[in-house]
């Protein structure tokens, strides 16, 4: 208790109260998106889900594993890179854990929306996480890929033409 606390206690005052401490998620490192990945996989192994979800799940892990080292490309705050974050810790694994709580046969045979069964939904959401993945893994190489361009470029205009001969004039001294 401080000085200030006694005075406004021993004056009948109340002390204002303090602002409640705000915690924050820690935000997963690149190790954490691997491991979750690891588990992802671990999850579809051995026939726990029919081939055709093993399969979906899979390309989705190896894109996201593509797409981590080049997630600095899209801009860490960016809504791709929370995109791929959140399909490697929550999106895929809550996807396949809905899927997977379910009695098999009762969700590979009885329509649960729309005519479809829970197998069907659950394909229709890995394609299109596959598709949003590889989409968000082409823009985050295109920024290499545009960054070669660049370079190409101003190499072009810095030296000219491109030529197999030495005694080109393109060539001058560097």
């Amino acid at each position: 208790m401080g000085l200030r606390d006694w005075w406004d206690r021993v004056n009948g005052r109340t002390p204002e109260p303090a602002a409640p401490e705000v915690v924050l998620d820690r935000v997963p490192t690149e190790e954490d998106l691997l491991a979750s990945l690891d588990a992802t996989d671990a999850a579809v192994a051995g026939g726990a889900v029919p081939a055709p979800v093993a399969s979906r799940v899979r390309r989705i892990t190896r894109t996201v594993r593509e797409t981590l080292p080049r997630v600095r490309n899209l801009g860490l705050g960016s809504a791709e890179a929370y995109a791929v974050t959140a399909t490697a810790t929550d999106y895929l694994p809550e996807a396949l854990a809905a899927y997977t709580r379910l009695p098999r046969q009762w969700a590979d045979s009885r329509p649960v929306e729309d005519g479809r069964t829970s197998l069907m939904l659950l394909i229709d959401t890995l394609d299109l996480l596959a598709s949003s993945m590889d989409a968000i893994f082409d823009a985050a190489v295109r920024v290499d890929a545009n960054a070669l361009v660049v370079q190409g470029r101003f190499l072009q205009e810095k030296f000219g033409h491109a030529s197999s001969d030495p005694t080109s004039p393109g060539l001058g001294p560097l």
